[in-house]
């Protein structure tokens, strides 16, 4: 799950819980002793105590892991990846407009935005922030290829050294633009912890503590209406069980959030007020294995592996039967949303449960037994471990059954309950031997394959790769299927390149995969409503997704 951060730490736990029921308290008051309309929106994380960063271009900052980086900075555009198809709706831009060949495009900078600090957001300033991208890699997470970025009064053109068009999202709605009279003077953006920051969104930071973050809406200046959500505190509980706790009883309002016996701990305590909306996206999460590390770097170990792995008990276990909906497609690609790109060789073809052939695979590969210990090809017993942050309990059932099932074929693993904040920075690494993780989504599957399999993503052990693949694969064909598929101008090429991605993947199982991903919420009518929802699915319900902002300017008091 792509957004908490769980330290053990019973403590800051209790700490945290204090301040976030004073939130609660503060809007319960004024609507029942004056009738007042609530004026604070609660948000909580199972992400553990923060340290303070607010760096919005670094995944691992405070920023991004609460979320609140998308309501101080903004990005050109606003794309909803439950309706991937949608246009894209103006916000710093007022348009972006594509070269036919998608290798530029040139955006049109709204001219009535300001900075929180007064000053004046200007094309420079655009310009500015993707120059800061195409010279940093650190910053540029998703590997664009930025070749130039010029601006011409109101309007930016980027140029890019390949097409574009499977990144369109990223390049426009996913980057926080920042001012260039405050980042022209930090020396390096990359490791700057950004204490004072300076944005256009409608938000302004008040005060950090470890537990609780809170942003004060902007007193003017702002280049549309302001929210009637005065103040935002992020809360970071401590894992998802602290968090469920908050949401149950009030003093969380909006989370994303694993939550077992959904219906029972948190929908029934107040079923008129407390809503789950998890709608699935074209993403998927699974087993990433890092295929550096003997002998799983054997392709018939990983699919020995992927063929004992049992999604259906991973799903009604450990995701509740709804969290992250079963993949059964042997391609990786989740349903409904991915059945259209299943290539003719793999429709029909799903996952299914098959030990003895699993066997048989690794004895035709020169993997033996002793009694029922498997032993590589070098004699030496196979053992792995599974690892994830101690506090993702989804995750970690996930991988107790994992454990089970791999013990079915001779494979002993332990499981590691990690720090978060460690366990990111070994996974982009390659520090690790199998570890549950999600992919990147789209608006089509281009974005799962690339995330897993990406050679222009490799990277040599000990040197991060935060856009994706963690497990080292190295193999040409997909590099090259990839690169033909994002370089296409029709359909039928991108169908083809298609099909060499899943013929690889099925092959090759770098990524065992499991569920498909959501982008949704829990969250509570009591105060606020203007929730998305499938009436109204105007945009990710996840409140560290970039239309988070578009959220809160969208909410308004329960009785008003």
């Amino acid at each position: 799950m792509r957004r908490r951060q769980f330290l053990a730490i019973a403590l800051a736990g209790a700490v945290a819980t204090t301040t976030a029921a004073c939130g609660e308290t503060a809007n319960t008051r004024a609507r029942e002793s004056r009738g007042d309309a609530a004026t604070v929106l609660n948000v909580g994380m199972p992400n553990g105590p923060q340290t303070e960063n607010h760096n919005p271009f670094l995944t691992t900052s405070s920023a991004a892991s609460l979320g609140y980086r998308w309501q101080i900075y903004e990005p050109l555009m606003m794309w909803n990846p439950v309706r991937p198809a949608e246009p894209f709706k103006p916000w710093l831009a007022t348009k972006a407009e594509w070269s036919p060949d998608y290798r530029s495009v040139t955006v049109t900078v709204r001219d009535n935005a300001t900075w929180s600090d007064g000053k004046p957001v200007t094309a420079a300033d655009v310009a500015f922030t993707y120059n800061l991208l195409k010279s940093n890699e650190a910053l540029n997470i998703h590997a664009i290829p930025y070749a130039s970025v010029t601006a011409n009064g109101n309007q930016v053109t980027l140029a890019f050294s390949s097409p574009q068009f499977v990144n369109q999202q990223k390049i426009i709605a996913q980057v926080p633009i920042v001012p260039e009279h405050v980042w022209s003077g930090i020396k390096d953006p990359a490791t700057s912890t950004n204490p004072n920051p300076v944005g256009s969104g409608a938000y302004t930071l008040k005060s950090f503590t470890p537990q609780t973050t809170t942003l004060a809406v902007r007193t003017g200046g702002y280049w549309q209406e302001l929210p009637k959500v005065k103040e935002l505190r992020y809360t970071s509980y401590t894992d998802n069980n602290a968090q469920t706790t908050a949401l149950a009883n009030g003093e969380s309002e909006w989370s994303f959030v694993f939550i077992p016996n959904v219906q029972t701990v948190f929908v029934g305590k107040d079923p008129a007020h407390h809503k789950v909306w998890a709608p699935p996206v074209l993403g998927i999460h699974g087993l990433y294995i890092n295929t550096t590390k003997k002998p799983f770097d054997n392709p018939a170990l990983r699919r020995a592996m992927n063929m004992v792995i049992n999604r259906e008990d991973i799903f009604q276990q450990a995701e509740a039967g709804y969290f992250h909906p079963l993949v059964k497609s042997v391609t990786g690609l989740p349903s409904p949303a991915g059945d259209a790109y299943i290539a003719p060789e793999y429709k029909g073809q799903e996952h299914r449960v098959d030990v003895e052939g699993a066997k048989k695979v690794l004895t035709d590969a020169g993997f033996t037994y002793a009694g029922s210990t498997l032993r590589d090809p070098s004699g030496k017993p196979v053992t792995l471990t599974l690892t994830d942050p101690a506090g993702w309990s989804d995750y970690q059932t996930s991988l107790e059954i994992v454990k089970d099932n791999l013990s079915k074929i001779g494979i002993a693993a332990t499981v590691e309950k990690a720090n978060q904040d460690a366990w990111f920075r070994n996974v982009e690494e390659g520090r690790f031997d199998a570890t549950f993780r999600w992919t990147n989504g789209g608006a089509t599957p281009y974005d799962i394959y690339q995330t897993v399999m990406d050679g222009r993503l490799l990277k040599p052990v000990g040197k991060a790769s935060p856009a994706g693949n963690f497990g080292r694969f190295d193999n040409a064909e997909a590099t090259a299927a990839l690169t033909a598929y994002a370089n296409a101008t029709d359909d039928a090429a991108r169908t083809a390149a298609l099909a060499t991605l899943q013929k690889v993947f099925v092959e090759q199982v770098p990524m065992v995969p499991v569920g498909a991903d959501n982008i949704g919420a829990a969250y509570s009518t009591r105060n606020w409503v203007g929730w998305p929802d499938d009436a109204d699915a105007y945009g990710a319900a996840q409140p560290t997704q970039p239309n988070a902002a578009d959220v809160v300017r969208r909410l308004r008091p329960a009785n008003s």
